[in-house]
């Protein structure tokens, strides 16, 4: 019983290390763990696929492998501008200016450098998540000429970021990568 309580003490302080304690007890601990683990999918997926690879799109008119990339690290930059967190300045992506974000999408990067952009920009949509405070999660919100509150568009960064990870993971298999996490 004393070691169990123990390892429950020591598991307790581990989960506080990996966000803020205002966001412990809210929806932003979960979500911010979902965002974790998609990034971590993602970001292995990312480094699967070959230099060439980023290159490939399953039709005309349909993003690449490095866009749908590059289109994730675009949205963690922007959506937390709606919660008020603003972008690095260097990614250029302004709150309430989708074109910045689309510009920023367009950027001609190499494999590395679209890897690079993609951790960073988890880092930056899991800081921001983690920062709000349960008293934010029912303000509403107008985004996108939608209603939500904090909470619910929180949910649909997260949603959104498992659609494309499911993307991913069929350009992948269309190119013979298995994901490294069912190997």
């Amino acid at each position: 019983m004393k070691q169990t309580l123990h390892l429950l003490a020591v598991g307790t302080l581990l989960t506080g290390l990996a966000v803020p304690a205002q966001a412990q007890n809210a929806i932003t601990g979960d979500l911010v763990k979902a965002t974790e683990s998609v990034e971590e999918k993602l970001v292995a997926l990312a480094n699967a696929l070959s230099a060439e690879q980023y290159n490939w799109r399953p039709g005309e008119g349909v993003r690449s492998s490095g866009e749908v990339l590059l289109h994730v690290a675009a949205d963690n930059y922007f959506l937390p501008t709606v919660i008020g967190v603003a972008a690095p300045a260097a990614t250029k992506i302004m709150a309430n200016d989708y074109p910045s974000v689309q510009t920023y999408e367009r950027q001609k990067l190499d494999r590395a450098a679209i890897i690079a952009e993609l951790t960073a920009s988890f880092e930056h949509l899991k800081k921001a998540m983690a920062q709000v405070p349960e008293s934010r999660l029912n303000e509403p919100l107008k985004v996108f000429g939608q209603d939500f509150t904090v909470r619910s568009f929180m949910l649909l960064a997260t949603t959104h970021l498992h659609e494309h990870l499911g993307q991913m993971i069929a350009y992948a298999r269309s190119n013979n990568v298995v994901p490294p996490w069912s190997r």
